[in-house]
């Protein structure tokens, strides 16, 4: 089998574009997800989008910059074939997928003692069983071409345990784990399992916190960049490892945090 490593490998800046690459980037429709897609596909590649609702408007809005995408639906509450069936359909889109982005994922913030079985259960599904089951339904594809990028959206909750947030703590530690043992599965076979774990981003998803004046002071507090994040601010990272520049790189979960973990 013929594996990345033996390809010619751009250099200098082209070694970042990925054009010629296809993403499917998991939800696309807000924040983080929306952020990213967008920045791929300025990058270079044609995205599909796997989200359960309409990606009209990110389509829409990558379509005005001058990119290519499609939408694939897919409830990342489902089991296994509906997983295969969204990947295949995804490949069947632009006859290929490069790189695979877990960024869709779930939050609930109260006591652990308060949530129910159904409340966890879905959590950790949606967080971490979901990642783990579309890298390894589009794996056979990447196998078979040599190369491959999967990029799993972790957190800070990878490496602290949080507040409140018991089983997205668990999901995220859990989705950090998974990338490091798909590496030593698949790096040999030209494909990539690396996480960006960002910090504080201002994002629908923590509107609470940013409203909570004396949380949110105290986490300015603690970032050494005195702010919240911006999706933007993951773009970059996001591009790096998913282009030839990171070939040599696996098994990372890199924090974009404004320093946070440096405290």
């Amino acid at each position: 089998m013929t594996t990345e490593s033996n390809h010619e490998v751009p250099v200098g800046i082209s070694a970042f574009s990925l054009e010629g690459l296809v993403a499917a980037v998991t939800g696309t429709t807000r924040g983080i997800g929306r952020a990213l897609a967008v920045g791929l596909s300025d990058a270079g590649a044609k995205i599909v989008h796997l989200n359960r609702s309409s990606s009209r408007s990110v389509i829409d809005e990558i379509a005005e910059r001058g990119g290519d995408s499609a939408h694939v639906e897919l409830d990342l509450a489902s089991k296994d074939e509906a997983i295969r069936q969204a990947a295949d359909a995804a490949i069947a889109n632009y006859g290929r997928v490069d790189i695979l982005v877990n960024c869709a994922g779930l939050v609930v913030r109260k006591p652990i003692v308060d949530q129910s079985s159904d409340e966890i259960e879905n959590l950790l599904h949606i967080d971490l069983t979901a990642p783990l089951l579309l890298a390894r339904a589009f794996a056979p594809h990447m196998i078979a071409r040599g190369s491959g990028r999967v990029l799993n959206i972790a957190s800070l909750m990878s490496f602290q345990g949080g507040v409140n947030v018991a089983g997205y703590a668990a999901a995220k530690s859990g989705l950090a784990g998974v990338t490091k043992a798909l590496t030593n599965e698949w790096a040999g076979q030209g494909i990539t399992v690396n996480a960006i774990a960002p910090g504080y981003i201002a994002t629908e998803i923590n509107v609470d916190l940013r409203n909570d004046e004396s949380r949110r002071s105290e986490f300015l507090q603690r970032i050494p960049a005195g702010r919240w994040g911006d999706p933007q601010d993951l773009v970059g990272a996001a591009v790096f490892l998913s282009s030839a520049a990171s070939r040599y790189v696996s098994g990372q979960i890199l924090a974009v945090d404004g320093g946070w973990l440096a405290r």
